[in-house]
């Protein structure tokens, strides 16, 4: 039952925000009575914690930290999420936005606990990507390379990219950005005598042109 609560809440919460989402329609969703719901979550804070601690880091893990971590380099790891993530908003046909970034934007500023869980999960975002860099640097790649700086930029890029999509309702901004980290990687490529740099510029048209 905690989960049903859990996932009906994440996605009301995705698609109309918290404020929107009432303790009745919850649970009305759910199929649960008041009593079931303030068994597990007391207050409707306590549900929306737990949607952050539980669901909305959860999906940063699997969606941005496990992919970097996995690839071949820190670049590769960034260009391939961004080109997964609007590859399947284009599939899908419409723009939910980031589960982060909407409620970073809707709760950060509403109480100081939401503020510190949503910044705890861009924190460790950041990391994970910054780590990547110095492990390439390790490798003897990105000499030139802040691991933090380049840490803000691309999840920046990402959450700004992300609310234009939504906005618009278009993958245009993730694509853009996409094809801004592409050239970056062959510039990056060519002062270090990478040979995969032609490849890289190879791709470009392809990228470009959607």
């Amino acid at each position: 039952m905690r989960r049903k609560v859990l996932d009906v809440a994440e996605v009301a919460f995705q698609a109309r925000g918290y404020h929107a989402s009432s303790l009745g329609d919850l649970m009305a969703a759910a199929g649960v009575s008041g009593g079931a719901l303030h068994h597990h979550f007391p207050t409707k804070k306590a549900l929306a914690l737990a949607v952050i601690d539980e669901r909305v880091a959860a999906a940063v893990e699997e969606t941005w930290i496990a992919p970097v971590r996995q690839a071949a380099s820190a670049r590769e790891g960034v260009r391939a999420v961004f080109e997964a993530v609007a590859a399947e908003l284009e599939r899908q046909g419409f723009v939910r936005g980031c589960p982060l970034n909407n409620l970073a934007h809707e709760l950060s500023l509403a109480d100081p606990e939401f503020r510190i869980a949503l910044a705890g999960i861009f924190a460790a975002w950041r990391q994970a990507i910054a780590d990547k860099v110095r492990a390439d640097q390790q490798e003897g790649r990105e000499q030139g390379t802040d691991p933090g700086h380049f840490a803000v930029v691309a999840v920046a890029a990402y959450s700004g990219a992300m609310s234009m999509a939504k906005t618009a309702q278009d993958a245009g901004p993730l694509r853009d950005c996409l094809v801004a980290f592409e050239r970056s990687a062959s510039q990056a490529a060519s002062s270090q005598g990478d040979p995969r740099v032609r490849r890289r510029r190879r791709v470009l048209p392809r990228f470009g042109s959607i």
